[in-house]
C-alpha cells in the first residue's frame, strides 16, 4: 500500500512472485509502450490520492518492466515495474511495483501498489507541514486564477495550492481513467480558500483536465479538505462538452463558511 518502505530487492522479488505464471502467464509489453506508461500513470494516480501527502507526491519516471494478462470474467490486468520522480523537483522519489486491473464493466480501477523510497517519512512530514504552514498563514483566504499562467509559471505563494491541486485531481484522473482513456492536469482555472473553524484547511477548486488521446480538455469542480497526517478529502463534479455533464464522487468535506470574492487574497 502507499507508504511501504522496502528496498529494491524486496520490491523486484514482490514483483516476481506477482507475476502470472504457466501457459496463461501473459503478453509480455514493451517498456516505453503508450499503454504500459498509462497504466503506470493511474497506479501513481492512485498512489497520490491515497497518500494524503503533499511532500510525498510523484510522478512516473521509467517503466522498466511491463506484462497485460487477460482474466477471463475480469478484464485485463497489468504488472508493473517503475522508477518515479519527486513531482515538484524532478529528483529521483524510488521504484514502485503495481497492478492494474481495468474492469469490463464500468468501474474505476484496481490498483495495488508498493513503492521505496529515497524521502524518509520525517523528511515528507516536515515538507507537508511547511506546506500548510503556508496557507493558514495567509493574512487573507487565498483566490487566485490560472495555476500555471499561459508561460507554465507558478508564483511561488502558489506552490501549496498547487499541490494540494495535483493531490485532489489524482484521484478523479484515477476514477475517470480506462484502458483507452488517460488524464492529466492541465491548470487549475480558478480557486478560492473557505474559512474554517477547526485545523482543516479547504478550497474550491475548477481544474482542467486533458484527456488522453481525445485531446479534449475536461473541466471539473473540486472540493478539498486537508489536514497533514490526515487523508485528503475530495468532492468532485464533472463536465464536459463533448460528454455532458457527469455527477463526481468522493468524500464529503466538512461544513465551511465561504468568504466573499472582495475578502479572498488575490495572487
Amino acid at each position: 500500500m502507499p507508504g511501504l518502505r522496502s528496498s529494491p530487492p524486496a520490491l523486484l522479488l514482490l514483483f516476481l512472485l506477482a507475476l502470472p505464471r504457466g501457459s496463461r502467464a501473459g503478453q509480455a509489453l514493451e517498456p516505453g509502450s503508450r499503454s504500459a506508461a498509462a497504466a503506470a500513470r493511474v497506479a501513481l494516480q492512485y498512489r497520490n490520492s491515497q497518500a494524503g501527502s503533499l511532500g510525498g507526491l510523484r510522478a512516473l519516471g521509467q517503466v522498466r518492466k511491463a506484462t497485460l494478462k487477460n482474466i477471463p470474467e475480469s478484464g485485463h490486468k497489468y504488472y508493473l515495474q517503475f522508477s518515479t520522480e519527486d513531482y515538484r523537483t524532478g529528483e529521483d522519489a524510488g521504484n514502485c511495483l503495481a497492478t492494474v486491473l481495468y474492469p469490463k464493466k464500468k468501474s474505476r480501477p484496481v490498483v495495488s501498489i508498493k513503492c521505496s523510497h529515497t524521502k524518509d517519512q520525517k523528511e515528507i512530514q516536515e515538507e507537508d507541514n511547511r506546506f500548510y504552514q503556508r496557507i493558514r498563514h495567509q493574512s487573507k483566504p487565498i483566490t487566485a486564477n490560472n495555476i500555471p499562467d499561459s508561460y507554465g509559471n507558478i508564483e511561488p505563494a502558489l506552490e501549496p495550492v498547487w499541490a494540494l491541486a495535483v493531490a485532489g485531481s489524482s484521484s478523479i484522473m484515477w476514477e475517470k481513467s480506462t484502458e483507452t482513456l488517460g488524464y492529466f492536469l492541465a491548470q487549475v482555472k480558478s480557486v478560492r480558500q473557505w474559512i474554517r473553524k477547526d485545523d482543516f484547511i479547504e478550497f474550491d477548486y475548477t481544474v482542467l483536465l486533458h484527456e488522453m488521446p481525445t485531446q479534449e480538455i475536461i473541466s471539473c469542480h473540486m472540493r478539498l479538505t486537508w489536514l497533514p497526517g490526515r487523508p485528503l478529502k475530495v468532492k468532485h463534479f464533472c463536465a464536459s462538452e463533448g460528454h455532458g455533464a457527469e455527477e463526481g464522487s468522493g468524500a464529503e468535506s466538512g461544513s465551511a463558511a465561504a468568504p466573499s470574492a472582495e475578502k479572498g487574497a488575490s495572487f
